[in-house]
């Protein structure tokens, strides 16, 4: 099967003092051990790179520049990127009209979209609420990765 990662996974894995990281890297290398492929797509990395910059006091990492750069090259390294193709925005506008998408969800909408083009059945992540509405695909909390 193929997973999604979704970018909270991405930030806990980084954050190793986060509550949810041994959670977070348990589930990884469980699933890759049975042999799952586990995926990000350039939002993930864009949605990782704004949150690790942010300040700690407005809720990020605190990351500089640099050490922004060297953990997404790392989670580049640890999963598979699927690059953005032309279906991702048809997929999209098809879901957001389907799910009547509104406000900051559209965002999960667009994971959902990339998922559908690259034929992801799977994504792993903390906000199992945020995708519950999108039946196309099979949402996973970490935690139940025993």
């Amino acid at each position: 099967m193929k997973y999604l990662v979704d970018t909270n996974i991405l930030l806990r894995l980084v954050q190793k003092n986060s509550p949810m990281h041994l959670d977070t890297q348990r589930a990884i290398l469980k699933l890759k051990k049975q042999g799952e492929f586990l995926c990000i797509i350039p939002q993930n990395i864009i949605e990782f790179w704004a949150v690790a910059t942010r300040p700690l006091d407005k809720n990020g990492l605190g990351l500089s520049i640099t050490q922004a750069e060297e953990e997404s090259e790392k989670l580049k390294k640890i999963f598979i990127l699927e690059l953005d193709t032309p279906q991702i925005f048809t997929e999209w506008e098809s879901l957001v009209i389907k799910y009547q998408v509104m406000g900051k969800q559209v965002h999960d909408a667009r994971l959902a979209a990339a998922m559908v083009a690259h034929n992801i059945t799977h994504l792993l992540t903390f906000n199992v609420d945020d995708f519950k509405g999108f039946s196309d695909i099979v949402v996973v909390d970490p935690r139940s990765i025993v």
